[in-house]
């Protein structure tokens, strides 16, 4: 009994064991004939007359495809590395303006410095000009008073020194551009008189007046009524009447300080006292009139 126990266990382990090799022989005769089939198909790839393709090589060429086939791809990179750059850009100038106005928040002190330096220049530009003019303001009243001062004794020495005349007798008049006053006396005729010995006679000023050899004369008695502010002879030049003559010899002598009444061709006693003063000064015969060297000396004739 014992004994055929164990035969029976004897076989069984002889087939367990007989099993086990035949599966053991028969995974490597797959990887054998797999092995044998992988290298017939790469020996047949590479000469070229097979078409199967190992999942290997499939994917390699798909990826190498996929790279050769995306050309935008460094493009768009570039594209984002610029995008990227002015992004950078603007928040490091956002934030500049930030930290400026930040630091005028937190330290005024530099603004407030620009901005009393701008408000003292201004004080300084005005109190530069208050000053200006305060001096010019004094200078133009000192020069002013000066030349009051002058003026005034000037026509008081004017006065003193030269007073209006109507008598030219004397040694000063003796000379030929004086004759007409040394000569000069009153005439009354009348209308008809007039006309027959002169034939230039007009009305100017209020009176009648006739020209003789130079010079115009008051036609005394030529018409009822006639107003002469001078009774004496007017020297004429470049053929006008005595009130234009009178009338330059007014306005020459305002230019020249002598004479501030209106230039309004009547040779009245301002007139007259101008032009005496203006004769003494340059060293004429006192005629207190408008003669020839009065004239010249104006620089009218």
């Amino acid at each position: 009994m014992k004994s055929i126990l164990y035969s029976i266990c004897i076989g069984t382990l002889a087939l367990a064991l007989t099993a086990w090799g035949e599966q053991v022989n028969g995974t490597a005769s797959a990887k054998t004939k797999a092995n044998a089939r992988g290298g017939a198909s790469a020996q047949h790839a590479r000469t070229g007359g097979a078409t199967v393709r190992s999942a290997a090589a499939v994917r390699t060429r798909d990826n190498v495809s996929a790279a050769r086939f995306h050309p935008r791809t460094s493009a768009t990179v570039r594209e984002r590395g610029v995008a990227n750059v002015r992004s950078s850009r603007v928040q490091a100038r956002s934030q500049v303006a930030a930290n400026r106005a930040q630091n005028v928040v937190v330290n005024p002190t530099s603004f407030n410095r620009e901005q009393n330096v701008a408000i003292n220049r201004q004080r300084n530009a005005a109190v530069a000009r208050e000053r200006s003019l305060a001096v010019n303001r004094q200078q133009n009243a000192a020069f002013n008073r000066g030349r009051n001062a002058r003026q005034q004794n000037a026509a008081i020495n004017r006065e003193r020194n030269a007073r209006i005349t109507n008598n030219w007798r004397g040694a000063r008049f003796s000379g030929q551009s004086y004759a007409a006053f040394r000569n000069y006396h009153r005439q009354w005729h009348d209308r008809g008189w007039w006309r027959s010995h002169y034939d230039r006679i007009i009305f100017v000023s209020g009176g009648w007046y006739y020209w003789n050899s130079g010079y115009w004369y008051p036609a005394w008695g030529y018409a009822s009524g006639g107003y002469y502010p001078y009774d004496g002879p007017i020297y004429g030049y470049n053929d006008l009447t005595p009130n234009q003559v009178v009338v330059n010899v007014q306005a020459q002598l305002q230019r020249d300080g002598y004479y501030s009444g209106p230039v309004d061709g009547v040779l009245g006693p301002m007139t007259r006292q101008a032009i005496a003063a203006f004769q003494a000064d340059h060293g004429l015969a006192i005629t207190s009139a408008v003669d020839r060297p009065t004239l010249s000396s104006l620089g009218l004739a």
